[in-house]
């Protein structure tokens, strides 16, 4: 079985591509999903939880 050149490169983009799209969409899927809302409400306000006084 002789592989060309051209085989191999369209087979690594085709990979690539859905390689990508599944990557992105399990990010998207794990950002929304409804059990991560309490997790990254807590990140968004723990910054501003410890923040110092003005000295008064």
């Amino acid at each position: 079985m002789d592989l060309a050149h051209d085989t191999l490169v369209w087979f690594s983009k085709s990979f690539g591509l859905f390689y990508l799209l599944a990557l992105s969409t399990g990010v998207v899927v794990y950002a929304y999903w409804p059990r991560n809302k309490g997790l990254f409400d807590q990140a968004a306000k723990s910054i501003l939880q410890g923040e110092d006084k003005p000295w008064l």
